[in-house]
């Protein structure tokens, strides 16, 4: 992509209505643009980062045998009160709709997903089941303040399993575990599995956190076998040693960017649903669900991976792999084009900055706030040697090399 050509433009300034950092440099650099609280528009540069993102979560959800569907948003009061949630949760978005029509955007999909999956599974033979989305999510938070990470809509990748038995959710489950810490790490962030509150469902979930100081959570870890509790686990318990080995109990900051919980058959039960075993008896489906925010993700690798110049992006999610800058005048600009469309033609991905009139400072003012992990210089002056400068984002570290021997 040619940057002349790319519609948005960076600011200086941080947006005086934004105290989060990943809102504070997304904005900065031309990814979202904010609309009102909690709810952003996503650029062409934000777009193809969240884009990435999503493709890693599908990768990984094929892995261990996830479907993708995908459900609608718009919802019936009726699926709601049969699980008795239209008025127990507080934060969905209700409407009225023709004919007297009550709906509400789906703030999570348990009560569309398992009257859809009844219609397809009806004997032993049909189980395990297990059926994802990436998918928009609306919940009418109180508080919108913290850029992607709480939104009040938001991008979710949901994950729903049934299963005939115990065993076999419980495998599933343990796989599940393993795909999320894939998931963030190849994001580039070091999630920690988090044991808390299993809610009205069970006794226990599991969460993912990354540590910050940054972070809105707080999670106990043992220091003697790295074991993690959410906070209300530990308070409730009043505990202050590590209730695996005993050991001393430290206290994190942290940012949540996925869970998984054991639903058992609360939903499953509220329609009806069983299925036939081996010798034609019913038996109840067991239920687990599974979700991490693709923007959610988007805003934490910000906040992890930054320095006072901007953002720094992991390659994996970096919208572009390089940032070709050109300092070139009269004859050599033909040279820059040339590099450029000989290393799209290779297949790398490239940002281009072919914008005339802006002066070398502000190019590279601008890169170190987009945080493309590659910065290609190319000038009259290095081209006397037939050479580019390559400087890279995460370490600083500069070179230069000949333009024939230019891999990515």
């Amino acid at each position: 992509m040619r940057q002349s050509k790319l519609f948005t433009k960076t600011i200086k300034e941080n947006p005086k209505d934004e105290v989060s950092i990943n809102a504070q440099l997304l904005i900065r650099a031309g990814f979202i643009d904010k609309l009102t609280a909690g709810v952003y528009s996503y650029l062409p540069l934000g777009l193809r980062v969240l884009k990435k993102i999503q493709n890693i979560v599908r990768e990984e959800m094929n892995k261990i045998d996830g479907q993708e569907i995908l459900m609608p948003a718009l919802t019936p009061k009726e699926i709601w009160e049969t699980t008795k949630r239209w008025d127990e949760i507080d934060v969905l978005f209700k409407m009225d709709g023709s004919g007297g029509k009550e709906y509400a955007l789906g703030s999570t999909h348990e009560e569309v997903v398992t009257p859809l999956v009844k219609k397809f599974v009806k004997s032993y033979k049909d189980l395990p089941v297990a059926v994802y989305q990436v998918q928009d999510k609306f919940r009418n938070e109180p508080r919108a303040k913290s850029g992607l990470l709480r939104g009040r809509e938001f991008n979710m990748k949901d994950l729903y399993s049934f299963h005939k038995d115990e065993k076999d959710f419980e495998d599933y489950y343990e796989k599940s575990k393993q795909a999320y810490l894939n998931i963030f790490e190849r994001c580039g962030l070091e999630a920690k599995v988090v044991e808390a509150s299993g809610g009205v469902f069970s006794k226990f979930s599991h969460e993912f956190q990354v540590f910050t100081e940054y972070g809105e959570d707080i999670v106990f870890s043992c220091t003697k076998c790295d074991h993690h509790q959410n906070q209300e686990i530990v308070e409730q318990a009043s505990e202050q040693k590590c209730k695996t080995c005993g050991g001393k109990l430290e206290k994190n900051k942290a940012i949540e960017v996925g869970n998984i919980f054991p639903l058992k058959t609360k939903f499953t039960d509220a329609f009806k649903f069983k299925y036939l075993d081996k010798d034609g008896k019913e038996k109840p489906v067991l239920m687990g669900c599974y979700g991490v925010g693709p923007s959610r993700v988007m805003g934490s690798i910000v906040e992890i991976h930054n320095d006072e110049n901007g953002m720094i992006w992991p390659e994996a999610v970096a919208p572009f792999k390089v940032h070709l800058i050109s300092l070139c005048k009269d004859g050599d600009i033909k040279k820059a084009d040339k590099l450029y469309e000989d290393l799209t033609e290779a297949g790398v991905e490239v940002l281009y900055d072919d914008r005339d009139g802006v002066r070398a400072g502000e190019k590279f003012s601008d890169s170190d706030l987009i945080g493309i992990p590659n910065r290609v210089v190319i000038s009259s002056k290095t081209l006397e040697s037939d050479s580019v400068e390559i400087k890279e984002r995460v370490s600083g570290k500069e070179n230069m090399i000949k333009i024939k021997d230019l891999k990515f």
